[in-house]
């Protein structure tokens, strides 16, 4: 049986004269929780696409609250093969955003992690692999927390050391597989602890409408992102 090979980003520009079809999938980050006034940085991507001096590209939100590598890896396949369009039978690039689910501890301080890391590493270099195989994949990586909100949910302690463990896993993943990989929580770190308290909500985890601005601005400029459309 032959493997099937996704073009690269450069074949697929040269190969499509027409609007780009994008899918992004990921959780809350890529749903838009807490952005009341724009909806998200992906719905605001949408609407600056939508404008008569843009390219036209479509851009599917496929976010879900609460899901981690584990749900993403299972709707994959699914929402790829049912997102075409006009002369699309399917979309031409997906986006990824995952992760920061799987990191908090349960019950306390020292519980265990939702989700095992040596379990998250093997889940996340599949549904990397799997994305691979349908099309070109970039990942857009985890915003930092407020730790001084935590838990969240009354049980669930999101923290920035295992925020930094799992997104290092993630962004070597998709290092290995030359993955474009946006790395928000360093570039968010790097600006201070309270330039980012001042983009979340009052939740600590989510951000908010200054939040999803900046996080809009990270992702235009990002030379990948840039290169895809």
């Amino acid at each position: 049986m032959a493997t099937l090979v996704a073009p690269t980003s450069a074949q697929l520009r040269q190969a499509n004269s027409h609007p780009l079809k994008i899918i992004v999938l990921g959780d809350s980050l890529v749903y838009g929780f807490g952005d009341f006034e724009g909806g998200g940085w992906v719905e605001r991507l949408r609407r600056r696409w939508m404008s008569p001096t843009s390219p036209g590209h479509v851009l599917y939100n496929l976010g879900v609250r609460g899901d981690g590598v584990k749900q993403v890896a299972q709707r994959l396949e699914h929402e790829f093969r049912h997102r075409g369009e006009l002369r699309n039978r399917v979309p031409d690039a997906i986006v990824l955003s995952v992760g920061v689910n799987d990191s908090p501890r349960l019950g306390r301080q020292n519980g265990r992690n939702y989700t095992d890391f040596e379990t998250f590493k093997v889940e996340v270099a599949s549904l990397l692999d799997r994305a691979q195989q349908l099309c070109p994949v970039l990942f857009v990586g985890m915003v930092p927390v407020n730790e001084a909100r935590m838990p969240f949910l009354d049980c669930l302690y999101y923290n920035h050391s295992d925020q930094y463990r799992y997104k290092e896993a993630t962004r070597l993943a998709c290092q290995a597989r030359q993955i474009p990989y946006l790395d928000i929580f360093d570039l968010w770190m790097g600006r201070g602890e309270e330039w980012v308290r001042s983009r979340l909500t009052e939740d600590g985890l989510h951000p908010n409408v200054a939040g999803y601005q900046a996080l809009l601005q990270d992702v235009i400029r990002w030379e990948a992102m840039s290169k895809l459309t």
